[in-house]
């Protein structure tokens, strides 16, 4: 390529970068304005979910979706999200310049007479509680914990669904513009599998497995844009530094045996994906890395205006704030005044503020391989 055309891609690309966080905390799209993509797809569980799930759904112990003060530091009212506001998710649409991802389920219980639904900037598919491992093998395994029987396969049946509403020229149009947003799933299949004698080895193998396939599914179908979350430190979530042993902490002060597990799911992840890259040359596929991104935060808490690191914002009891079924929304739980201030809202799901700062960290930072920004130019390229 020539080197003037090299650098009117670079230039472009940091145009467009540029513009991400020039509009990342506004409140509705800016008109006129160029948008990287047209629309944005995504999947996950329930730190993507944006309304697929309502209260009394989900795991045990987080049945208060739709009750205050879920919603309370940007909306002012629950919206079905497991946070104080606005989820990675919606500070990605935002810094596309594009609305909040309506949810699947509010779509579909909304379309017209003729069975197809509203042509929108993107969908939702993730839903919380979401496995990647299908239900049954959950029930086969008598682990009733798991009160959600969707998993990665449903959303994909969703997304199937989605796709037959629309004309030929829409879904070449929805491959070609579209950036498909995998969030962070799977965290909830080693979770629903604690105390039972279902190895950590075999979830990580059933999960890999499975979700290789999902993706393989999307890729095959014409994806072109990929970004793929790995799984967080979950050994800081306050979930679980309030039932592991104090003994069992790492270098960070988080639950190294929960670590450990998130760390090595997602080397075997991102074996996949380089092997998917070979395999779909034409497509880009971007890994985000959650576990060192989370980790950074801890290391350095300050450096972002976080003052607490592990306890939750939204609950009760001590040390951290919670107690697992007396959670945020109950009636004995109470909000911190300013969650910006936390990284963990309710005990399992992060702040608001928290979210913003991985969602920095994942378009315009150093957490994804490759950059974000190589995904734009190529994108750009493809003009």
């Amino acid at each position: 390529m020539p080197s003037s055309i090299s650098l009117l891609l670079l230039t472009t690309a940091v145009s467009v970068v540029i513009l991400l966080f020039s509009t990342v905390s506004s409140a509705a799209p800016v008109p006129n304005v160029h948008r990287p993509f047209k629309k944005i797809y995504a999947f996950g569980d329930s730190f993507t979910d944006t309304g697929n799930s309502r209260s009394g759904e989900g795991p045990a112990g987080f049945g208060h979706l739709s009750s205050p003060p879920y919603g309370m530091t940007y909306f002012g009212r629950p919206t079905n999200r497991y946070t104080d506001g606005r989820l990675a998710i919606d500070f990605v649409a935002q810094s596309m310049n594009l609305p909040f991802l309506p949810p699947y389920l509010g779509l579909r219980s909304t379309k017209g007479s003729n069975g197809t639904v509203r042509d929108t900037h993107g969908v939702n598919f993730a839903v919380s509680g979401a496995t990647v491992i299908k239900h049954a093998f959950f029930v086969k395994n008598n682990l009733t914990l798991d009160m959600t029987p969707q998993s990665i396969e449903t959303e994909l049946g969703w997304f199937d669904k989605y796709l037959e509403t629309l004309g030929t020229d829409q879904k070449v149009s929805l491959f070609k513009d579209s950036l498909f947003w995998i969030g962070e799933i799977g965290v909830n299949d080693y979770a629903y599998t604690l105390g039972s004698t279902v190895s950590s080895d075999t979830i990580r193998q059933l999960s890999i497995s499975t979700f290789t396939r999902f993706l393989e599914t999307l890729l095959n179908k014409g994806v072109k844009y990929m970004l793929v979350q790995g799984h967080p430190a979950t050994g800081c979530l306050t979930l679980a530094m309030s039932l592991a042993a104090e003994d069992d902490r790492d270098s960070l002060g988080c639950v190294k045996s929960a670590n450990n597990q998130s760390y090595i799911h997602n080397l075997a992840l991102q074996s996949k994906l380089k092997q998917l890259r070979i395999k779909y040359p034409t497509a880009t596929i971007v890994y985000a890395d959650y576990w060192n991104a989370y980790r950074a935060v801890i290391q350095n808490p300050g450096k972002y205006g976080i003052t607490e690191k592990f306890k939750a914002c939204c609950g009760t009891g001590e040390p951290y704030n919670f107690q697992v079924f007396q959670t945020c929304g109950t009636a004995a739980a109470t909000a911190c005044k300013d969650p910006s201030q936390y990284i963990n809202w309710d005990g399992v799901h992060l702040t608001e503020a928290m979210y913003k700062v991985m969602a920095d960290m994942f378009l315009g930072g150093t957490f994804t391989r490759p950059r974000f920004s190589n995904l734009l130019i190529k994108k750009l390229n493809s003009l």
